[in-house]
């Protein structure tokens, strides 16, 4: 980037602030990226290992952050503790429930893994009761935890004995939705008020679940005979894109009209995985599914309602 200097018998001229899309544009746009990633990971695990397809998500997406980083001049965090905290963040934030979630679509459509997704504000009540004295629960939120675990009943079919659902893959999608409150309550206990920027902790944060990918997936898997070409863009995409870019979004809108506002994305994914996976992937649907989701969905809005 070139720079201009401006004569000294000239007033510098004001900065011209920088125009920002509307966030309600950015809103969607985050939307569409999550909702997808669901189809992007199946697309992946038909031409890698699940492990794998973790693996180059998280490289992809710490080289978007490393590349925000380099442009903001941001720093790694210092500090063998903050690391420590900081690797735990990583395997409970990242390289576990990617991981369960690319092995869970092996045998489960992307709509349903979607929608399991949608249960983390309900585990993330129901955890919130037992880590988090502050946290107090209201009536209404004690309501949306019963609504919520009745639309995942609804989902999986309960009242038919879960005819026709693979249970292991569903187990897996629903404990990787649950890894991701863990690791917000271990955050918030252990890396609040750290001083460092979102971008830096985060960067640092998918560093390490990179490099624990790295040393796991040589273990479990081997080299690839050859290398698809639509699975490969369709990893590189759902990191670059579901988790790069997409953090540097959801920090954006964060800050912008705050957190309350910018985790109702939750609310919008699951619809668009149901909707991408019956519509390019081609995956059945059941009325089960859709009606539960919706229940789910309306548990989960409630567990979010705070005392006024």
């Amino acid at each position: 980037m070139s720079t201009v200097t401006t004569p000294r018998t000239e007033s510098p001229a004001p900065a011209r602030p920088r125009a920002r899309l509307d966030w309600r544009l950015r809103f969607g746009a985050l939307s569409l990226i999550w909702g997808f990633s669901f189809l992007l990971i199946k697309v992946g695990t038909e031409g890698y290992a699940p492990f794998q397809v973790t693996l180059g998500r998280l490289v992809f997406g710490t080289a978007v952050l490393a590349a925000a980083m380099a442009v903001k001049r941001e720093r790694l965090p210092r500090g063998a503790r903050t690391w420590g905290h900081l690797a735990v963040a990583a395997f409970l934030l990242n390289a576990l429930p990617f991981s369960l979630f690319a092995y869970s679509e092996l045998t489960i459509p992307s709509t349903l893994a979607g929608i399991c997704n949608a249960t983390s504000p309900l585990w993330g009540m129901a955890l919130s009761l037992v880590a988090l004295s502050e946290d107090r629960p209201t009536r209404v939120r004690f309501a949306g935890l019963g609504v919520g675990f009745l639309g995942v009943l609804t989902v999986l079919g309960a009242w038919q004995g879960f005819h026709g659902l693979d249970t292991r893959g569903t187990a897996m999608a629903l404990l990787a939705s649950l890894s991701y409150p863990v690791g917000w309550i271990y955050v918030r206990r252990t890396l609040a008020g750290t001083g460092r920027s979102h971008l830096s902790m985060t960067g640092a944060q998918l560093l390490l679940a990179t490099v624990q990918l790295a040393v796991v997936t040589p273990v479990f898997t081997s080299l690839p005979g050859h290398f698809s070409a639509v699975p490969l863009l369709a990893v590189a995409a759902l990191g670059a894109l579901g988790t790069g870019l997409a953090v540097l979004i959801q920090y954006g809108l964060v800050a912008e009209v705050g957190p309350t506002t910018a985790q109702m994305v939750t609310y919008f994914i699951p619809v668009i995985a149901t909707a991408a996976g019956v519509a390019v992937l081609g995956e059945s649907l059941r009325w089960t599914t859709p009606v539960g989701a919706v229940i789910v969905l309306a548990g989960a809005a409630l567990t979010q309602v705070r005392r006024g």
